[in-house]
């Protein structure tokens, strides 16, 4: 059975800088619920407080009845925890991480294999190889396994894709909602605004603030303005020129381009902007309308913020 995450006014300061400021949010039963921002963002304060690892300044957070704070063994009992940085032991085998962990909380490998399966089966003809001489990814799914074996209700996962290549961050958001099905609430932080788009609900932070909290797609759904992609043969001063654009309220660096979001329509920000650039020299302009995605929501609110 998973469980309900209630997050009320929780703050933590480290010395001068404010890690969260008066955080508040609810996690339902079952939910993918992932936190998104960039490092510094408060992710890993937070999980840290809510695995009672850390205790905060004040605020409260309960999952179901207990308290993180007065009821700590119970809640350990029943979460599943990946640390942001690899944590098993790098000189025994993966049977032996895996069984290791397994008697921590009582149980077998053979008890729980039902939960692991999808996950371990990709790790098993290394189980006899130590863990230090895994791959990135590698490491991840035997990661995975341990905080799975115990049959957790809550499974907390801190930028477990960080520094693996594509095709394992694919595989470990496939697995993820194959543990979904579960019956387990998985709560997992990444700096990846692509991966926004995988989750049930996501809460995008930064600087200790949740700046949205909602579907992905009702974040997509509520960004403000025109959004239009603009490139051209000259790019290094073509930031500072399009800030100076009159119709623009914003312009960012987006990959190779840049993206400016207009409170006018598409059709007369292009015109009038491509006039605006050949007036300054540019050449081989070019201007499309785009859909914008998590990565721009995250930028404008990021942007309003900092303008507030």
């Amino acid at each position: 059975m998973s469980v309900t995450i209630n997050i009320k006014n929780l703050v933590k300061t480290y010395e001068k800088v404010e890690a969260l400021k008066g955080t508040s949010l609810q996690v339902k039963p079952n939910e993918l619920f992932g936190f998104i921002g960039p490092d510094g963002a408060g992710k890993t304060t937070l999980f840290r407080i809510l695995t009672s690892l850390l205790l905060a300044d004040s605020g409260t957070v309960t999952i179901d009845q207990w308290d993180v704070v007065k009821d700590y063994k119970k809640i350990r009992k029943i979460t599943g925890y990946m640390p942001g940085r690899f944590s098993l032991y790098m000189d025994l085998t993966v049977e032996e991480n895996l069984q290791f962990y397994a008697r921590l909380f009582g149980t077998s490998i053979k008890q729980n294999y039902d939960l692991i399966e999808d996950v371990y089966e990709q790790i098993a003809p290394f189980k006899h190889r130590r863990a230090g001489a895994l791959s990135g990814g590698m490491k991840q799914k035997l990661a995975l396994s341990c905080a799975l074996i115990h049959k957790p209700r809550l499974l907390i996962l801190d930028e477990p894709t960080t520094g693996v290549d594509a095709v394992s961050r694919k595989e470990f958001w496939e697995l993820l909602k194959k543990m979904q099905k579960k019956q387990m609430t998985i709560l997992v932080s990444t700096p990846y605004m692509d991966e926004a788009a995988l989750c049930d609900r996501v809460a995008l932070m930064q600087s200790g603030k949740i700046l949205s909290l909602d579907t992905p797609q009702q974040i997509v759904d509520d960004f403000k303005g025109n959004l239009l992609s603009v490139k051209t043969q000259n790019m290094y001063p073509l930031l500072k020129d399009l800030s100076a654009f009159e119709e623009g309220i914003q312009v960012y660096r987006f990959g190779d381009t840049l993206h400016l979001v207009s409170h006018y329509s598409p059709e007369k920000t292009k015109s009038d902007l491509t006039e605006y650039m050949t007036g300054k020299g540019y050449k081989d302009i070019s201007i499309e309308p785009v859909t914008p995605v998590i990565e721009d929501c995250f930028l404008a609110l990021m942007n309003n913020t900092t303008d507030a």
